[in-house]
């Protein structure tokens, strides 16, 4: 995350300033899902299949229409 910053012109004490609020966002999200996660075994269930729906849409509705304009409609996965 930082490369690109530092690569882009950014002053390494704002690439610093937004590394570690990153950092910070991630623990606390860590915290929160922990807490969820001890409530019951079903929240857990509820949880991880939402998450594996969201990446479901987002693989059929965003990335397999993009690889085919890249590669032209040809075959990419299986040959």
């Amino acid at each position: 995350m930082a490369v690109p910053m530092k690569n882009g012109g950014m002053k390494m004490s704002k690439v610093l300033f937004f590394v570690i609020l990153s950092g910070v966002t991630t623990g606390i999200g860590a915290f929160f899902g922990a807490i969820v996660g001890s409530i019951s075994e079903e929240v857990i269930a509820i949880c991880l299949s939402f998450a594996a729906g969201a990446m479901l849409y987002i693989v059929s509705g965003e990335l397999i229409p993009e690889s085919n304009q890249l590669y032209h409609g040809r075959m990419t996965a299986i040959r």
